[in-house]
Order: C-alpha cells, then sequence, then structure tokens
C-alpha cells in the first residue's frame, strides 16, 4: 500500500536530541585511527604507511587490529607484501576520505589546500566599484583558490576588531593599537556637474562665488573620513547651500547627473561614473588642495595566517606598482 503522505523530515529539536549519541560515538572512536586507516587504504600496505606517518609498522599493525574492535569488518587482507581493502573498507573510505578533506580546507593556514578558502574585504558601495576588480586581480596571482567576498562598510574598528571581515578598504584614519593600515592611493577632489548645466556654458572658469549661487549635494560619511576636506570646502565656500545629502555616493552621482546640483566627489569616482550619469567637470578657481586617501586597514592579529598576510602583500604591492606605472607613463 502506497503512502498518502511522505514521511516527515526530523525536526531541529530532533536532530538537537541526536547530538549527543554522536558526540558519545566520536569519543569512543580514536580520530587518530582513522588517518592511520586512510594512510594503508592509499598506500596499499602497512609499510608504506608506517613511513608516510613516521610510525613503526607495529603501530601500524595495533592501530588496525583496533579498527578491527570497532568495525564489523577484517578492513584489510594480506595479498603478497601488501594489502588489499575489502569492500566494507573501500566503503568507509568514501566518507572518511572527504571528512578528511573538509577538515584539511577548514585548517588550511597556507592556503594551499585545493578546497576554496573565503576572504571577506569590507568597502562602500561606490568605493568597492573602484577597488575591488584590481583587488581582486592581484588576489589571484598569488591564489587563485581563494572566493573573495565584499561585504558592506558598517564600522571599520568593530568590523575588524571582532574579526567580522578580514580586511576593509575606506577613506577613514584610526588610532586603535590592534589596526593596522597601508595607503593604497591618494586622490584628489573633483567639482562635478551634469552635462549641459548652466555653469558650463560659460566657457570660463568658474568663480567661488558663483558655485555657492548653486545647490550642492553632500556625501555623509562615517566617523572622522576626509574630514579635512570637508573642512577645506567650507572655507572656500562657506554659503554653499546643501539641498540634497546621501551615504551612498552612486546615489550622488545619479542626483547630480539628473538636476543642477553641484557636487564634490573623488576624481576616480568621477571617472568612474562620468559616462553612466553624463557627469563633467567643472572648470573652476576653486582648488581642493586636500587630498581623500584610500587605504587598506586589517587587524593585526591576521597577520599570524599567512594567506591573509599574502594577501595584503599582494594588494599592496600591486597598488603601489600601479602608482609608479602612472608616473612613468608620458603626460
Amino acid at each position: 500500500m502506497e503512502l498518502n503522505h511522505p514521511p516527515e523530515k526530523p525536526s531541529a529539536k530532533q536532530e538537537d536530541d541526536s547530538r549527543p549519541q554522536i558526540f558519545q560515538t566520536l569519543r569512543n572512536i580514536d580520530l587518530n585511527l582513522l588517518t592511520i586507516f586512510e594512510a594503508v587504504y592509499v598506500h596499499k600496505g602497512i609499510v608504506n604507511a608506517a613511513r608516510v606517518l613516521n610510525l613503526t609498522p607495529s603501530a601500524i599493525s595495533q592501530s588496525i587490529q583496533k579498527l578491527r574492535l570497532i568495525f564489523p569488518d577484517p578492513l584489510f587482507i594480506r595479498k603478497g607484501q601488501g594489502v588489499t581493502p575489502t569492500a566494507y573498507a573501500t566503503h568507509m573510505h568514501e566518507y572518511i576520505s572527504q571528512g578528511l578533506e573538509s577538515i584539511l580546507g577548514a585548517l588550511d593556514l597556507q592556503g594551499e589546500h585545493e578546497k576554496q578558502r573565503t576572504i571577506t574585504i569590507a568597502t562602500s558601495a561606490s568605493l568597492g566599484a573602484l577597488v575591488i576588480p584590481q583587488i581582486y586581480q592581484q588576489i589571484r596571482k598569488v591564489n587563485p583558490h581563494l572566493q573573495i567576498r565584499n561585504i558592506p562598510l558598517q564600522d571599520t574598528e568593530t568590523q575588524l576588531s571582532q574579526f567580522q571581515t578580514d580586511l576593509v578598504v575606506d577613506s577613514g584614519s584610526w588610532s586603535s593599537r590592534t589596526l593596522s593600515t597601508h595607503l593604497l592611493f591618494k586622490d584628489r577632489v573633483a567639482v562635478v556637474c551634469r552635462r549641459g548645466h548652466p555653469c558650463s556654458r560659460t566657457g570660463e572658469p568658474v568663480t567661488s562665488e558663483d558655485l555657492q549661487t548653486w545647490e550642492h549635494t553632500f556625501i555623509m560619511l562615517p566617523g572622522g573620513m576626509v574630514n579635512g576636506v570637508r573642512k577645506q570646502i567650507n572655507t572656500l565656500l562657506p554659503d554653499r547651500n546643501v539641498s540634497f545629502s546621501s551615504y551612498n555616493m552612486v546615489t550622488i552621482a545619479s542626483i547630480i547627473g539628473s538636476s543642477d546640483l553641484i557636487g564634490f566627489m573623488p576624481a576616480r569616482i568621477f571617472a568612474l561614473f562620468k559616462d553612466s550619469f553624463g557627469l563633467i567637470e567643472v572648470e573652476s578657481d576653486v582648488v581642493i588642495k586636500e587630498t581623500i586617501d584610500i587605504s587598506l586597514h586589517y587587524n593585526k592579529f591576521s597577520l599570524r595566517d599567512p594567506v591573509v598576510q599574502n594577501v595584503i602583500e599582494a594588494i599592496v604591492e600591486g597598488f603601489a606598482s600601479k602608482a609608479v606605472s602612472a608616473h612613468a607613463s608620458p603626460s
């Protein structure tokens, strides 16, 4: 007779109730025996397994005897100078090898394992669009097996101190003793408007007085990011009228491209968005001497992880090489 309803899946409570039994079973098994089992299986002999594990053949034989007491099978049968696995041992090998592979992947401090290790990098949306492509290429050069995850930047110090992310790229400066910083590049500040804006039709540089007759945008950044730039803009344009503010540079670019608002943004961000949003740089006598410093931040304890250390070095060297190439290029 067919069942009208499929069997119910175990509930979360049932799974929780079964865990003590799992732990009890594992407690009764010396997990080192499974390593020895794999060595004998792969190398098809007790002597070869002993050589690989730097143990005596006697120790390997004793371990196999212990496994035979646990499992209802002889596991290995002597054949010539080696051994051949039983059908049950072959069945065990399929699961044990997968388990050991997973453990090796989790404990892979050198980044040499074939399983993917994930490196997490926190950025703002706009800065991520600017720097992540280059960072991705640099990481792939030194470790093509790594998976890179870009997450939203919320609070640099918190995310790094609590190991919620491996790396942060932003324009802030942090004084925490647990954090380290590498400057990736400096960027100038551009005055930006939409293509066809009235202030761009005169053919003459726009004065600070003229700029202040137009409404402006304002980018809201956490903490003390770009405070120096902000102070200089306020000094040069004390009477500017800010009518739109946003935490997102993409939104700023979009609103400037669809209105008569004037805005300030990093020159590289402007270059990234100008074609998409129809932006141009305003020729003006207002010169922002302060630069925006884009830096890589990480927790100092992360340097104990060779994988993260190699990633940091690759990113820093990659941006340094690009800066040297840019300076060497003819203007």
